[in-house]
């Protein structure tokens, strides 16, 4: 989802969020309210997106992620719905605001962390939020360990996001089920009030595996009432994962030898296959390891080296990994 949760992920800050984490805001912006428009005047829609930021916000989400071709059309048909209902608004055509809260399903690593902090962009260059930041959090975050000590944690969570988007990981862990000591439930109260209460301040997304946020609104209609936009993020081809892992060693000034790039197909296949994977994320994971056995190799095989030794991934950094042998994820 990273995903940044990463077809998905940005190639820089795949797996690598922190919890909670909240992105520097830009100061707040006061907009000036437009004129009316009168009833014969014609409204160029590019122009409303240029100027708010729509198609840049969109154009880098291409540049980001691989793939995730039905998320991100569905976020241009979210974008194109907001610019037109800011032109109804120009002529003085009253539209209630659409409900934005969010839910994102699919595997780790396939970019919803990514396409959350998007959304935030995007819907402060529409006017929609003040900040547009994003502040990421799990159950630890919200969830107290005693009586009293819920509430202010989710407040807390919550009074940071606002103005922009909360992205609540993994939401189904704040729902326990038979376990009266446990205090989910409040946070996921406070959760329902806030989203209510601040739904022209606040945008809130869920997150996690499928079939545990269908459980998680089955117990939690209320919650489910309140979510808009169901958004699932699929799995990375093999050749979106190649990709994503050209990119990722391209960012450090690195690259594949031809045997390399061929042992990375291998490892992938395998790995995919095998559990815990984690799409982008692993992929990063593995490259690490790889870099590793690349500065080692390096380093035993005598002191004098040129850029090209130290730029390129040969094939034995990779098919040193255990997964080759059948082994997890090193």
């Amino acid at each position: 989802m990273g995903s940044t949760d990463n077809g998905r992920v940005s190639f820089a800050t795949a797996g690598r969020a922190s919890r909670p984490a909240v992105a520097s805001p830009p100061d707040d912006v006061e907009e000036t309210p437009a004129e009316t428009l009168a009833p014969d005047a014609v409204v160029d829609l590019d122009d409303v997106r240029r100027e708010a930021g729509v198609d840049d916000v969109l154009d880098r989400l291409d540049r980001e992620l691989v793939g995730l071709a039905p998320v991100k059309e569905r976020l241009r048909e979210l974008a194109a719905l907001l610019v037109v209902d800011r032109v109804r608004e120009r002529f003085g055509v009253t539209t209630d605001r659409p409900t934005l809260h969010m839910c994102f399903t699919g595997n780790p690593g396939t970019g919803k962390t990514t396409v959350a902090q998007r959304i935030g962009d995007l819907l402060k260059g529409l006017g929609l939020l003040r900040r547009g930041h994003l502040v990421t959090a799990t159950r630890d975050d919200l969830v107290g360990q005693y009586v009293g000590h819920t509430a202010p944690k989710t407040k807390e969570i919550v009074g940071k996001a606002r103005g922009g988007v909360l992205f609540v990981d993994e939401a189904y862990y704040l729902h326990r089920p038979g376990n009266e000591r446990d205090y989910g439930g409040e946070a996921i109260e406070i959760l329902l009030q806030a989203m209510e209460a601040h739904r022209d301040d606040l945008v809130v997304v869920l997150a996690g595996y499928a079939d545990r946020m269908a459980t998680f609104f089955e117990a939690n209609p209320g919650m489910q009432s309140r979510i808009a936009h169901h958004v699932d993020f699929p799995d990375f081809s093999a050749d979106e994962l190649v990709t994503i892992a050209e990119g990722m060693v391209a960012e450090q000034g690195l690259g594949f030898s031809a045997e390399a790039h061929t042992a990375l197909r291998e490892y992938l296949a395998l790995r995919r296959e095998q559990e815990w994977f984690a799409g982008a994320r692993s992929v990063r994971n593995a490259l690490d390891r790889a870099r590793m056995r690349q500065a080692r190799r390096l380093s035993e095989g005598g002191s004098r080296v040129g850029l090209a030794d130290l730029t390129t991934l040969e094939a034995a950094d990779l098919r040193a990994s255990r997964v080759f042998a059948g082994g997890h994820r090193s």
